[in-house]
């Protein structure tokens, strides 16, 4: 195994490509070494290529598919706009309240979907909330965050290691003599373990004040919370062209970084209101007589209407109607982990062109860059927030894409949403759960019901199903299985297990899980979650089985160490939050590095409570 395992920890530790890359790089180096066995003075290759792709149909990886399209199903239901309104009814204003309500909420939505699309759905949720209570984001946002991470520890399906160690352990179990055989977990055989690493987590930010304050209070004035927030202090001006405009002949690229001003509608003589997506891109040509419609800082607008010669109306005539408070204005709009935007600039997606959003700031590490600084030419990065002007029905169905997360919640909008569905999506929801729980049928199976009753009850058309699976993550996790093959039947598992109970061997079997626990959080900090489940689940049964502790509860203890990821913004939850948040990496530190050591207290603590009286091998409940 030697090399090839090398190689393939180096390709996610230090993140040369994408993670998903990496995997399936690492799954195609397995298959070609039944190719060059002899070179390598092997009998076989380390995984038979007849079993190579068997992770593409796995419990794991259909059952993961299973959770993004229930969790979204759930979501076109506007669901999440009942569940603030509850929280503003119950909580009222009060920091002490909203906190827990919010957190307790978005752990349990998280215990049955991916913590990143719970954090997701409620990040609009906050958002409104926020503005509805005054209280600032900073406040509210990281407690959400960290306890949709800390939720998905609440059960089997609640995140991916887990979803996956059931099948980790079915494969360690091949290299097992018969007598050390494991059962597999059952759904809510790790609830008491959640629980108690949630409530910790509601404690620890409800107690102390563990987070910053800086960001500010979203109040009812739109562009008094931008100007607090961003410093931005932009107003929507029309100005005409005139004849003798140096301005004529130019390309709207030529003058809007020059100037800081953003032209986001034109109207040409003769012809109707260009706006929206498609309506305008940076090589327009300006003419005389064109209308503009710009968004600009006052002293900015003013310099730009002197320099060019131009009329600047005092008040809106011909865009009155496409840009009034009805139809457009200013919104955030973040870029999410996993977009396709990253790496890429706004000028290379022609931004304004082709999604109708009218970039004027760009949050990062708690700095506003704006119009003028450049902004269309930087790369875009996880967690960037975009501040835009776009018209509304253009925000509608930003909404819908995956590369975006829309902040901005408060705005008017045509009825996408399907709230008469909820009943069906109630149903199918609490069938694919009642299967899970009172029948022995296989997880899968179980959650592709609830997922193919939505997309026939009419709560998610089949498009949509396909759109809420991030198969950035499928591609990932079916990659990796082959994976964990390979180190446990090669035997590689078991040497490095060897040799580090040489150094702890001797010493408590609790202290050893601990141990396991703490290099779990490392690796989970410098590589995916999934890939340090894949490569330290077999190391952790190994070393159960030479210190006399139960593997099971050591691999369980793997997949449960994976989520504590609070210490700096890796996590695609952290790194979801920490642009809306105004949080910096220093904020992650602090509270994180407090958050971490408690959830090793408490995983190791709960761990040995309950599963104290469990035989040394096998656990007592299987699905």
């Amino acid at each position: 195994m030697g090399a090839h395992s090398i190689r393939g920890r180096a390709l996610f530790i230090f993140e040369v490509v994408g993670v998903d890359v990496a995997a399936t790089t690492v799954m195609v180096l397995l298959g070609l070494t039944t190719l060059f066995a002899p070179l390598m003075g092997l009998e076989q290759g380390l995984v038979d290529n007849k079993h190579l792709f068997d992770g593409f149909s796995s419990n794991a990886v259909m059952s993961i598919i299973a959770v993004m399209i229930i969790g979204a199903g759930l979501d076109k239901t506007s669901i999440m706009s009942k569940v603030a309104a509850f929280i503003l009814k119950v909580g009222g204003t009060t920091e002490k309240r909203i906190i827990p309500i919010i957190s307790a909420t978005v752990g349990f939505i998280s215990s049955f979907m991916q913590n990143v699309g719970a954090a997701t759905l409620f990040l609009p949720v906050v958002s409104r909330i926020s503005a509805r209570s005054g209280l600032p984001m900073s406040r509210l946002l990281m407690p959400m965050g960290f306890t949709a991470i800390l939720g998905g520890t609440m059960t089997m399906v609640g995140s991916s290691p887990l979803i996956l160690l059931n099948d980790l352990i079915l494969t360690s179990n091949k290299a097992l003599p018969a007598d050390q055989q494991m059962d597999t977990w059952g759904l809510f055989s790790v609830t008491p373990v959640g629980i108690a690493l949630v409530t910790t987590g509601i404690l620890y930010f409800v107690l102390p004040k563990a987070v910053s304050e800086e960001s500010s209070t979203k109040g009812s004035d739109p562009m008094g919370y931008f100007h607090d927030v961003y410093g931005v202090d932009y107003a929507v001006t029309e100005v005409v062209v005139t004849d003798n405009s140096n301005l004529v002949g130019k390309m709207l690229d030529d003058v809007e970084t020059t100037y800081r001003v953003r032209i986001i509608t034109t109207k040409r003589p003769g012809e109707g209101n260009r706006v929206g997506p498609g309506a305008l891109a940076r090589d327009v040509e300006i003419q005389a007589g064109m209308v503009l419609g710009v968004v600009a800082d006052p002293h900015d607008l003013d310099h730009f209407v002197e320099k060019y010669n131009l009329k600047k109306r005092e008040v809106m005539r011909t865009f009155v109607d496409d840009l009034s408070t009805s139809k457009a204005g200013i919104a955030e709009v973040l870029i999410p982990p996993g977009s396709s935007l990253i790496g890429k600039s706004a000028r290379d997606v022609w931004m304004r062109k082709t999604y109708g959003l009218a970039m004027i700031g760009l949050h990062r590490d708690g700095k506003t860059l704006r119009e003028g600084d450049d902004i269309r030419n930087i790369p875009f990065q996880a967690g960037d927030i975009l501040v835009v002007h776009t018209a509304w029905d253009a925000l509608a169905r930003i909404e819908k894409d995956r590369d975006f997360v829309v902040i901005t919640t408060e705005y008017p909008r045509e009825n996408e949403m399907r709230p008469h569905k909820v009943l069906p999506a109630a149903v199918f929801f609490a069938i694919a759960l009642s299967m899970v729980l009172f029948t022995d049928i296989r997880l899968s199976v179980a959650l592709l019901t609830g997922t193919i009753g939505m997309v026939l009850s009419g709560v998610l058309k089949i498009e949509e199903a396909y759109e809420a699976v991030s198969w950035k993550t499928v591609f990932l996790m079916a990659s990796l299985i082959p994976l964990g093959l390979a180190v446990e039947t090669s035997g590689t598992a078991k040497w490095i297990a060897d040799q580090v109970l040489v150094v702890i061997g001797d010493m408590p079997v609790w202290i050893i899980q601990t141990a396991v626990a703490a290099l779990a959080t490392f690796f989970t900090l410098v590589m995916s979650n999934v890939g340090a489940t894949v490569l330290l689940v077999p190391l952790a049964v190994n070393i159960a089985i030479g210190a006399g502790g139960n593997p099971a509860v050591f691999a369980l203890t793997v997949a449960i160490a994976t989520s504590n990821s609070f210490l700096i913004p890796t996590h695609q939850v952290n790194a979801l939050i920490m642009g809306p948040g105004g949080y910096r990496v220093p904020d992650f530190i602090r509270a994180g590095g407090i958050m971490t050591v408690l959830f090793l207290i408490v995983i190791v603590v709960m761990m040995n409570l309950v599963f104290l009286k469990r035989s040394i091998y096998g656990t007592s409940c299987h699905y």
